[in-house]
């Protein structure tokens, strides 16, 4: 699926009450609702700026994987660099 400019009909970037974190919904004009954690968008972001100003990066991949060690707070589950 590819999501152009002109699909989309509105993005909420917002704390939803009683939350801590963000949450992204993208409403597209066929009537499709996507809703990301925080957490990706932090992936996608941290991913995209490396991309885009790296001189010789011209790709990253993340890869979803359980952590048998992680910093306290964060999730078992994250979106590692390969």
């Amino acid at each position: 699926m590819i999501i152009q400019n002109e699909d989309v009909k509105e993005i909420i970037i917002e704390i939803p009450d009683h939350h801590k974190h963000i949450r992204t919904r993208i409403y597209l004009q066929d009537g499709t609702e996507i809703t990301f954690q925080e957490a990706t968008i932090a992936n996608m972001v941290r991913a995209y700026v490396t991309v885009k100003t790296h001189p010789q990066k011209h790709e990253i991949r993340l890869r979803g994987k359980t952590l048998s060690e992680k910093k306290k707070g964060f999730a078992n589950w994250q979106l590692i660099e390969q």
